[in-house]
């Protein structure tokens, strides 16, 4: 019991750090193309991985693990943030919550293929019904859209989904922190190369917001807040904890409101108690 309670703490924590990470994406395609992007905050956050693997002297992974961290790499280091890259030069971040809403079932079903779980059927109920009342916030919200960008957020929930199962699946055996580093420094010669292949061609033409947005990215959504979302994962349940991410979209809104001085609407705050109320039950039937 105890155990599951510090996951579903730790995952909470990962949630609201992941939070930030599609406006920093916004801010930071401004100026930075999608491709340079996400090959710099691999590249950086791989650095700060290697460090602390070093420091700490970690073992290094059995080559049996080496698919399992290249699944992880492809889905949360490349996939995810490429994809979401290309997404946000279509649409807009309010957009994209309609997506991030789905990724909670994304993750469950990739915890069933490959992590084994079997949830209750009234699990899937609590979850889907969770996932259509963000989805209905985030279409009643506004947003433009674009086929194009809808189709990149697709593909990004997939293959984030994937990749949260079976980094989380490889996190009960060497640690949630080590997942993220090892999958980093094996898809750092590629992103370093890419980074270096895609500089911008002009330094000067970058804002002091796509700056900060890329150190956001490269730090906390690329390091930090996968070190607590895989150890959640791992000790609370890949498809329980998972179900975390339904709050994303609101702390995002509440961090707008509190740092941008942007106004809540009560209507959030509705949609957040019954979020709320659907991921307890979700939790208890997991």
């Amino acid at each position: 019991m105890k155990s599951s309670l510090q996951g579903w703490g730790s995952g909470l924590l990962g949630v609201v750090i992941f939070s930030g990470s599609l406006p920093a994406t916004r801010v930071a395609v401004a100026d930075f193309t999608p491709l340079f992007l996400t090959s710099a905050r691999a590249a950086l956050a791989a650095l700060l991985g290697a460090a602390c693997l070093f420091a700490l002297g970690q073992p290094r992974p059995r080559p049996a693990d080496l698919i399992s961290l290249a699944i992880v790499a492809i889905g949360v280091v490349i996939g995810f943030p490429l994809l979401t890259a290309l997404a946000l030069e279509h649409i807009n971040s309010a957009r994209s919550i309609v997506f991030i809403g789905l990724l909670p079932l994304a993750t469950a079903a990739f915890a069933v293929l490959r992590g084994g779980e079997r949830p209750r059927p009234a699990f899937w109920l609590f979850s889907g019904l969770g996932s259509a009342i963000v989805v209905f916030f985030a279409v009643s919200s506004g947003g433009s859209g674009s086929l194009q960008g809808d189709l990149y957020m697709i593909a990004a929930i997939i293959v984030c989904g994937l990749g949260y199962a079976e980094g989380a699946r490889l996190s009960r055996r060497l640690g949630g922190w080590q997942v993220i580093c090892w999958a980093l420094v094996l898809s750092a010669p590629l992103m370093a190369a890419l980074a270096l292949a895609t500089l911008p061609s002009s330094w000067q033409a970058i804002g002091t917001p796509a700056w900060l947005g890329l150190a956001y990215v490269s730090v906390f959504s690329m390091l930090v807040g996968f070190v607590f979302w895989y150890r959640g994962l791992a000790l609370g349940g890949i498809a329980g904890v998972g179900q975390l991410q339904l709050l994303q979209p609101f702390f995002g809104l509440t961090l707008s409101g509190l740092v941008l001085g942007e106004p809540i609407a009560a209507s959030m705050l509705v949609a957040t108690a019954i979020i709320v109320f659907c991921v307890a039950l979700a939790r208890r039937f997991a």
